[in-house]
């Protein structure tokens, strides 16, 4: 089941198209990744998804049923831009942020207590913002975003200057989020933090929508049918051997083992492949290159600005 879904929306600003017919189906208890370069319509999305601005077409549809103001209570935002009141309290600023959101005072205090604790910020309670370092700020921000226990949270870029510890740590909180059956939206340019976070992505460029599916089948549709071999043997003989249905990319020779990278021109299983290797030479490590995220991404964006500018 979607939790969100995002029918045909078009937002125009002056004498530019932010999105252009952009559907998107969020499933419920999953991550799903908002992907796109800089200026494709991604934040102007979010923007509309948390009723910030409205779409000039098209409707949002949350729990099954057109989106009405109320809904924004069961939404956790974690802007790019953080939105923090420098010169006021850390924890003055938590309450009152957590009030707004419907919590009592009771209830937030006590979740305040607890996230505080495990963040290891208490001692800033009394503090004000600007004395916070940019990521004690961005702890503090991440804790106001998820303290009214939303259905569906939205992170925009949540890692930016954060240290490896931290990210992990931030990591391992989104993932415990979906455990517990909340449903994530998460923007970022890493892409191998949405390798390793999300289910479902899609990817926006230029206002529209240009790839979208679950992580595992888009690389499974961009794989390139290239293994790199390890071996040992005569690499003329590898060069040679091989029938017309593979092709030897490239060969580097070691002082006990040389490596070589294959194309194969059959989208099938590879067994045609490891049988005619094992007869020429001895193989010692055998792995298809599967493209990264990083590498999709690349190729759909350049492929879909070529083809517009030929267009």
């Amino acid at each position: 089941m979607d939790l969100l879904i995002v029918k045909d929306v078009v937002k125009d600003f002056s004498n530019h198209r932010a999105l252009n017919k952009v559907s998107i189906n969020v499933p419920e208890n999953s991550i799903f990744g908002l992907l796109g370069p800089n200026g494709a319509g991604k934040t102007t999305l979010i923007r509309i998804i948390n009723q910030i601005t409205a779409p000039d077409e098209g409707e949002l549809l949350f729990k099954g049923k057109k989106m009405n103001p109320d809904d924004v209570f069961q939404i956790g935002y974690l802007p790019e831009e953080r939105g923090l009141y420098k010169k006021m309290k850390v924890g003055e600023q938590a309450l009152y942020l957590a009030r707004l959101k419907g919590l009592p005072k009771h209830a937030a205090m006590k979740r305040l207590k607890y996230w505080f604790e495990k963040f290891e910020i208490t001692e800033w309670w009394n503090r004000k913002v600007e004395e916070l370092s940019k990521g004690m700020q961005q702890k503090l921000q991440f804790v106001i975003t998820i303290l009214h226990e939303p259905r569906l949270l939205i992170f925009d870029e949540p890692f930016s200057g954060f240290d490896p510890i931290n990210t992990n740590m931030l990591k391992n909180e989104i993932l415990d989020f979906k455990k517990k059956g909340t449903t994530i939206i998460f923007s970022t340019h890493n892409m191998s933090s949405v390798e390793e976070l999300c289910d479902n992505i899609s990817l926006i460029n230029n206002s529209k929508v240009i790839l979208e599916g679950e992580i595992h089948q888009i690389k499974k549709n961009y794989r390139t049918n290239v293994y790199d071999l390890t071996y040992k043997g005569d690499a003329e003989k590898l060069n040679l051997g091989l029938s017309h249905d593979f092709k030897v990319l490239e060969q580097r020779t070691g002082q006990d083992f040389h490596h070589a990278l294959i194309k194969s021109h059959l989208s099938t299983q590879n067994n045609k492949l490891v049988s005619e290797l094992i007869k020429l030479v001895d193989v010692r490590s055998f792995n298809e290159l599967v493209p990264s995220m990083n590498d999709v991404f690349i190729r759909v964006v350049e492929e879909t600005n070529k083809n517009e500018a030929l267009a």
